[in-house]
């Protein structure tokens, strides 16, 4: 179970214990990964495998203690970017109505950070002015930790690359959706909290910035990735039939959890165990039953959680994606969730047609390696590619 050791005194124990072990380990690592031939990429230097080792120990640290918690958005509040954004419950409907009842979840006030180029001209929220395009931004963080705040260090990492790469990018809208969690600590926030808190955060953008749909670039990086799709899935559906929301103008799925089951029978769950830094995370599988909540379980391999999954047939959701806008799927040829993004790609193209969905595979790349700038090359091309195919689309 993960958090064990999540109580004094065993939680000082238990880190006393691991933080000695991690010293006798280091020597270890640093033999096993000695020789180009002997790492999980022979093109990696020894400091990038290290960092990987490093990386999966801290998450099992991590998930055995507790996870980083979240600022209060009375807290957040102050930082000079950040915005309100009203609930707006009255545009839930259809299935995701019947979600939120299953789970007993409500709307609720959330906020957002508006990251800039800095034009000494620009204000914070301020109006969209004519043609301007905006990145619609879903952070990651297995939905159970992250925040769009410039502290966590993934999201400011991201938007710092986009905004100085893609030319026709000024302004990223980054949403403080609400966390989930689960056993052993008590159920909140399941699915669909944090899809409710993005359709008000994308009303937010249409009526309160005013920028038209076709303007707007929803994005999500790993869990954000998947929520990104949700909101495009409800927009372009239920809304569409529902509401006065219309749907999006393109979608950027970087990293996108694909599939939350975290299934171990595709080849890339096998071969890249060595090379992601997200192997004992998929082991603990907290993040997906927080995600989950009262659920019945086989949700986690249906559509709105799971859309790579292979535990169903392309041809059961033949036509969902039949009105989505251009999409481009980033991924790392090293990530061990690879195969189930090459899935989603192949069932967008289906439905859209292959000119409509770009999919951009990263060599050595691990999972959502735009938010680390020490993972280079590969962050470097991988947001080359991706404001190649903003500059295509907008």
């Amino acid at each position: 179970m993960p958090f064990k050791y999540r109580r004094q005194p065993l939680k000082a124990i238990y880190l006393l214990v691991s933080a000695l072990f991690l010293l006798l380990r280091i020597p270890f690592w640093t033999l096993r990964n000695l020789f180009p031939s002997w790492r999980p990429r022979r093109q990696w230097s020894l400091a990038r495998s290290l960092l990987v080792e490093l990386i999966n120990a801290a998450t099992a640290i991590m998930l055995s203690t507790t996870l980083p918690s979240a600022e209060p958005l009375e807290r957040l509040k102050g930082n000079s970017n950040f915005v309100w954004v009203e609930p707006a419950a009255h545009l839930v409907t259809g299935e995701v109505r019947r979600f939120t009842e299953l789970n007993g979840v409500e709307a609720a006030r959330t906020g957002v950070f508006w990251y800039s180029r800095n034009h000494p001209q620009e204000k914070v929220g301020q109006r969209a002015y004519s043609g301007e395009k905006v990145l619609y931004l879903l952070h990651g963080g297995g939905f159970v930790m992250g925040s769009a705040a410039p502290s966590f260090l993934p999201t400011a990492t991201i938007c710092k690359g986009l905004l100085q790469t893609v030319p026709h990018l000024s302004r990223i809208f980054a949403l403080e959706y609400r966390l989930s969690s689960g056993p052993p600590f008590p159920s909140t926030n399941s699915f669909p909290a944090s899809l409710i808190d993005a359709i008000a955060g994308y009303r937010y953008l249409i009526e309160d910035a005013g920028f038209p749909p076709c303007d707007i670039i929803v994005c999500g990086d790993s869990a954000g990735g998947i929520l990104a799709y949700q909101l495009t899935r409800y927009l372009t559906t239920d809304a569409n039939a529902n509401t006065n929301l219309a749907g999006v103008g393109t979608l950027l799925l970087l990293s996108p959890s694909a599939d939350s089951a975290l299934r171990r029978n595709t080849p890339s769950m096998c071969e890249n165990t060595r090379s992601d830094y997200v192997r004992t995370w998929f082991d603990a599988a907290y993040g997906v039953h927080a995600l989950l909540g009262s659920l019945p379980p086989d949700e986690l391999d249906k559509p709105w959680l799971s859309p790579g999954s292979l535990m169903f047939a392309d041809d059961a959701i033949k036509g969902l994606f039949k009105a989505f806008p251009p999409t481009c799927i980033l991924a790392g040829e090293a990530e061990m969730s690879r195969d189930s993004m090459r899935v989603l790609k192949r069932r967008m193209a289906a439905d859209m047609g292959d000119d409509k969905v770009t999919y951009v595979e990263v060599a050595n790349a691990p999972h959502d390696f735009l938010a680390l700038e020490m993972l280079e090359p590969e962050r470097s091309e991988g947001l080359r590619r991706v404001a190649a195919w903003i500059s295509g689309v907008v």
